[in-house]
């Protein structure tokens, strides 16, 4: 398949509102197939992009942050340095029927998201810029940038991004809808788009924006994760929060003993259900630890101290150390690196109303999986992550996403798991306990879940208020359902 010739190719295989038709109708096995669009490739796009061994190979193939994402070793990897190339990547792996897997920031727990055995690799290794528009208020990242990354590249021009929390995380984060530390003042992450080009399962390039004819595929790329197409470009809204010289936050982090858990879960449930001030920000880590029960919380708030009328319970709850000072966005960009390698992650997710019980029930659920379980986990997490109403007002000034505002205030809820070091299989009867644990801590009626918190056992999209239009939408744009079939992500589509 000739540079060339990837025009006439797409005339052939692609309709996006009707037909799709590969000329490659012989069914053929996983190993054959990758076989077949890997040397192919190579030949189009010559051994520097298209790589099947080596020192590279093996940096990226191994470099998942989660162990167990690190082991798959691909028929081949492509680096695309433009989304030409990755078109004909696309093209070729539709047109035989390989399986595929694409690693931005490689940063996700779930096994086969980023990683994949017998088949096509596309890493965005080398598409890392970050460039900033004044013209047009707009940074323009590629999807191999991490937000770390991303924020350095753009803090002296005063503004940034809505990105992760974590500095390693990658772009990623925003298909799937994405938090920052200032989503309850500018929105959900993803809602900071402003246009993405992106690559269609046939190899088709189109560039969706909130009111072009793609505006359907716009808003199903924000909460859609990776079923809807490759994107290699995101134009996103700049966000000015000033330099690093610029200390308009107060926050920090306070450590609490094990013995200030409850005092800690019914704490949250009541920041849930009465904050509402979209200056104001915490995440609790509640970290049970094999020996150890322990808990931090991040405390933000964009102004000269945390007002004890918003953060006083937290502040009044015995603790073990505390780090509070000024601090730019910049600088609480960095608090969290999220960098640490080789240790196998699993992610559950929920999402809960401020009720002091249904907090007080799911640590309690949480404490007694992690006692069964002690000698097979190295630490077990319970993260909540405040979703406020302010939040979805953000999002509503913008243009719609794939989630849904479910219409009340709520909390993300992500139970981690960390393996020991070296353990490179879930022990079965650790995960039959763990999909347990999510059964017995559910959603609070009418909540959605965060994808890029969830379980590849848990049906996200089923949670979505938009589900319907999500899957009008993907029948569009996949309608023989090649992603689906070819490529691992969120079930339910």
């Amino acid at each position: 398949m000739l540079l060339s010739n990837i025009i006439s190719l797409l005339a052939c295989v692609v309709t996006v509102a009707g037909q799709i038709s590969p000329t490659n109708s012989t069914a053929v096995n996983a190993q054959t197939a990758a076989a077949q669009a890997c040397a192919e490739l190579q030949s189009d796009l010559g051994s520097t992009i298209v790589e099947a061994s080596g020192a590279e190979y093996n940096a990226t193939s191994q470099g998942p942050w989660s162990l167990f994402n690190s082991l798959d070793r691909p028929t081949c990897i492509v680096y695309p340095r433009t989304a030409t190339h990755v078109q004909l990547a696309m093209a070729s792996i539709f047109q035989h029927k390989s399986h595929y897997a694409v690693q931005a920031g490689a940063h996700s727990p779930m096994i086969g998201w980023n990683s994949i055995n017998d088949g096509v690799l596309i890493s965005f290794a080398n598409m890392t810029s970050t460039s900033y528009n004044p013209v047009t208020d707009t940074v323009t990242v590629q999807p191999g940038v991490h937000w770390g990354d991303a924020m350095a590249a753009v803090e002296a021009y005063g503004v940034s991004v809505l990105g992760g929390r974590a500095s390693d995380i990658g772009t990623g984060l925003l298909l799937g809808g994405g938090i920052s530390f200032i989503s309850p003042l500018y929105g959900w992450s993803a809602d900071s788009i402003k246009e993405m080009d992106v690559v269609l399962v046939t190899g088709q390039l189109v560039t969706a924006n909130a009111t072009n004819t793609y505006a359907d595929l716009f808003h199903a790329l924000k909460g859609g994760a990776n079923r809807f197409g490759i994107v290699t470009r995101y134009k996103l809204n700049a966000i000015h929060t000033g330099t690093k010289d610029n200390k308009n936050w107060f926050s920090g982090i306070i450590v609490y003993p094990g013995s200030s858990s409850v005092a800690l879960s019914k704490a949250s449930a009541r920041y849930i259900r009465e904050v509402t001030d979209p200056k104001a920000v915490v995440i609790l880590n509640t970290i049970n630890l094999t020996a150890v029960d322990a808990n931090t919380v991040y405390l933000f708030y964009n102004g000269a101290g945390l007002p004890p009328g918003i953060f006083g319970d937290f502040l009044s709850i015995p603790r073990t150390s505390q780090t509070l000072s000024p601090l730019s966005y910049y600088d609480m960009s960095n608090l969290i690196s999220g960098a640490a390698r080789g240790n196998g992650q699993q992610f559950g997710a929920s999402s809960w109303v401020g009720d002091e019980s249904t907090f007080l029930e799911g640590y309690n659920h949480l404490v007694n999986f992690t006692q069964t379980f002690a000698a097979d986990l190295l630490s077990s997490y319970l993260i909540i992550s405040p979703i406020p109403q302010s939040q979805w007002a953000a999002t509503a000034s913008r243009s719609p996403n794939a989630i849904g505002d479910p219409g009340v205030a709520y909390a993300t809820i992500n139970f981690n798991l960390i393996y020991p070091t070296g353990l490179t299989i879930r022990p079965k009867d650790v995960n039959n306990g763990f999909k347990l644990l999510l059964s017995q801590t559910p959603p609070s009626p009418g909540l959605p879940l965060y994808v890029n918190e969830c379980d590849a056992s848990q049906n996200v999209f089923g949670t979505y208020p938009n589900f319907a239009t999500l899957q009008k939408t993907y029948a569009k744009y996949d309608p023989l359902r090649f992603n689906v079939e070819h490529t691992v992500g969120p079930i339910g589509l």
